[in-house]
């Protein structure tokens, strides 16, 4: 569920006009609203209120420091997997305790940073890296609370390139090697054993690789305790879909995941932690753009807009559908038109949507591609020196902008020409 509805014929963010936001700061814009950033978080912690959990939020969605703080202050932990994401997880108030840190590089500073703060555990992937880990930690004199990620080889489904659970994949360790990398971690003294965790993909829409991929580690767990290693939690990841299509296309509610884990795993003793990250955010945002041309081409139409695959990489990434809707209602009985939506940048891959049945545009109408609060900003870069554009969040009949517009003085001022040029 999201808070983006027409009333009185227009687009709304919650009690806030699209248009209005447009007429303010211009077009392109992503738009979030609070609301539904908070009924996410509070549906997850309430599938799980009766389990000892903790839902961190997988920052690598949308890591907005206005979101993070909203997010931060409804009580919920953060998935990091960067030095960069741990700072700003700080800097927006998320306690220390309530941080894991996941990735498959981490460096040694930013080990280093992660055990300075006391953080609650670092999500291992590799064995150089546990070495690597205990070797900050005994250069430092403490102890390093680490899990290991186990990679189940099962196959989630969905795009090649959002897979990230089978053995193919750079994530995590193969899940038959795993008792002889917890027996390496208990040879390694400045190592504590705390968890084992587990995430095999993203937008995942059938619950049933998550059940097979739990029951492989629920025996892991079995088998590691058996050996001695004190097992703690368990992290099972994110992936949980989305409804991209439209709002008939509903993947599982987080109960029905909550019943799945509790029925799979439920009796091993455990913490639960998980790592939500786009069904969190994704429907939470819109992308606001303005058309600029509408150019009837040979045996196809297209929809000229002011946002590019600079803006939103995910159609020519992922293969990614967005819905796209005219932000002043159509009337009934409205004509459609078949169409691309594309952009400005000089890339055929440029393009929100192809051959796609859409109301017919005309110049300066306004578009709001849905579900675009996930992977969409984090994932922006100034491509043919086209500046960011600004993030607004709603709060009800309120608005802010939370990232201003970029300019392109300041893309230029960013370079650095040598003296002997």
């Amino acid at each position: 569920m999201h808070y983006f509805d027409y009333k009185n014929g227009e687009l709304h963010a919650e009690n806030v006009s699209l248009r209005e936001i447009a007429e303010q700061v211009g077009t392109p814009f992503y738009c979030y609203s609070a609301a539904t950033f908070t009924r996410h978080i509070k549906m997850f912690q309430q599938s799980f209120a009766d389990r000892d959990a903790l839902i961190c939020y997988a920052m690598k969605a949308n890591s907005n420091q206005a979101i993070l703080t909203l997010i931060a202050k409804l009580g919920a932990g953060v998935d990091t997997v960067s030095g960069g994401e741990i700072k700003r997880a700080i800097s927006a108030g998320f306690p220390p305790s309530k941080i894991v840190y996941s990735g498959v590089a981490k460096t040694h500073g930013e080990i280093k940073y992660g055990l300075e703060l006391g953080i609650h555990c670092f999500n291992a992937e590799s064995e150089p890296e546990l070495i690597r880990i205990n070797q900050v930690a005994q250069e430092m004199g403490v102890k390093a609370p680490v899990s290991v990620r186990v990679n189940p080889d099962v196959d989630a489904g969905g795009h090649e390139k959002i897979m990230t659970g089978k053995a193919e994949n750079k994530f995590g360790i193969p899940w038959k090697r795993i008792d002889k990398i917890y027996d390496l971690i208990a040879s390694l003294e400045n190592l504590e054993v705390v968890g084992i965790d587990l995430h095999i993909g993203s937008q995942i829409t059938d619950l049933e690789p998550f059940a097979e991929a739990f029951k492989r580690v629920g025996t892991l767990v079995t088998s590691l305790r058996a050996s001695g290693h004190n097992i703690q939690h368990v992290d099972f990841g994110g992936g949980l879909g989305v409804p991209y299509k439209n709002d008939n296309d509903i993947p599982p509610h987080p109960d029905e995941y909550a019943a799945m884990i509790n029925r799979v795993a439920g009796d091993l003793g455990v913490k639960y932690i998980f790592e939500p990250g786009r069904m969190i955010a994704a429907n939470a945002g819109v992308l606001v753009t303005k058309v600029e041309y509408v150019k009837q081409g040979d045996g196809r139409d297209f929809v000229i807009t002011d946002v590019g695959m600079n803006d939103l990489i995910r159609p020519t990434l992922y293969e990614a559908y967005h819905d796209i809707k005219p932000v002043t209602e159509p009337k009934d009985g409205f004509k459609t038109r078949k169409v691309d939506v594309v952009g400005p940048v000089c890339e055929t891959g440029d393009y929100m949507a192809k051959g796609r049945d859409l109301p017919i545009f005309k110049e300066a109408d306004l578009l709001a591609i849905m579900s675009a609060g996930a992977y969409g900003a984090v994932q922006s870069g100034t491509y043919n020196t086209r500046p960011l554009i600004p993030e607004v969040l709603v709060d009800g009949d309120r608005f802010a902008v939370i990232r201003k517009r970029q300019s392109v003085d300041e893309i230029i001022a960013m370079d650095n020409v040598p003296d002997w040029v």
